[in-house]
C-alpha cells in the first residue's frame, strides 16, 4: 500500500508543487490549506508523514505539531517555513518536528528529506521489533518494559512520547556509557545535522521531569560536563 502524506500548506502554488512531487515519488498525497482542517484530517488516521508549514491560518504549525505529538502513534513531521532563523528551527524541533526545510527549497532536496524520514521510521520500527524481544530493565525504582513500551517510576506508570521512550531505552541499554549529543541524534533520531543538538537537551529535560525524583540533580540520566550524557551505571 502506498504511503500517505498529508501536506498542510496555505500557499497554493507551493502546496500543489509539493503534492505533485510526493505523487511522483509513488505516494498518496492530501493537501490542506489551513491548520485546523489539516489537523482534523490527520486525526482521521491513515497518515504516514506530515509536511507542515509553520505560518498557517486557523491554527499555526507549532500548535498543529504539538497536537500531532500528543497522540499515541508516532508520525514523522517535516516542517516547512519561509523563516530561516535558528529560533524558529529550534521551536519547531522542540514541538516535535523531525526535520526542517526552509523556503525556498529545491524539489530534489524535498524528495531527499522525505525519503530520509521514511528510512528513519523503518529503522525505528525494526529497532522497536528487536527491542520487544529484550528483557525489561529494572533499576532503582525505574522499570522499562520494551515489549509493551511502558515505563514505571516507583510503581507509577509514566506517559512517554515515542521519542522519549526510544531515548530512555537507548540510555538504559548502555548503562555507564557516555553519549555526545551528536551520537544521540544519530542513534535515536536517525540523523545528525549541525545545529540540531538543542533538541537533544530539550528531550532529556522533559524525560528527567517525568522520571527523576529531583530533575535538577538527576539519578538516572546524568550530565557529563563537556561531553554529553550517560545512564547510571
Amino acid at each position: 500500500m502506498a504511503r500517505h502524506v498529508l501536506i498542510i500548506e496555505d500557499n497554493a502554488g507551493i502546496g500543489q508543487l509539493v503534492r505533485m512531487h510526493v505523487e511522483d515519488l509513488g505516494m498518496q498525497a492530501t493537501l490542506k490549506d489551513r491548520g485546523d482542517t489539516g489537523l482534523a484530517r490527520f486525526q482521521q488516521g491513515g497518515i504516514d508523514l506530515v509536511i507542515l508549514d509553520l505560518m498557517l491560518p486557523g491554527l499555526d504549525g507549532l500548535a498543529v505539531c504539538r497536537e500531532i505529538r500528543a497522540g499515541e502513534d508516532y508520525v514523522p513531521v517535516l516542517m516547512l517555513t519561509a523563516k530561516g532563523t535558528e529560533l524558529d528551527r529550534v521551536l519547531g524541533l522542540e514541538m516535535g518536528a523531525d526535520d526542517y526545510l526552509t523556503k525556498p527549497f529545491s524539489v530534489a532536496e524535498l524528495g531527499a528529506r522525505i525519503k530520509a524520514l521514511f528510512r528513519r521510521i523503518d529503522a525505528m520500527a525494526a529497532r522497536s521489533e528487536k527491542d520487544a524481544d529484550s528483557e525489561e530493565i529494572q533499576i532503582e525504582g525505574l522499570r522499562i518494559d520494551p515489549a509493551r513500551r511502558r515505563v514505571e517510576v516507583r510503581g507509577e506508570e509514566v506517559e512517554l512520547t515515542a521519542r522519549e521512550f526510544e531515548l530512555l531505552w537507548h540510555f538504559a541499554s548502555h548503562p555507564g556509557r557516555v553519549f555526545s549529543r551528536a551520537q544521540l541524534l544519530d542513534a535515536v533520531w536517525g540523523y545528525n545535522h549541525e545545529g540540531y543538538e538543542h533538541t537533544v537537551n530539550t528531550h532529556i529535560n522533559r524525560l528527567r521531569n517525568k522520571i527523576e525524583r529531583t530533575p535538577a540533580t538527576p539519578d538516572f540520566i546524568q550530565t557529563v560536563w563537556g561531553v554529553g550524557y550517560r545512564f547510571m551505571d
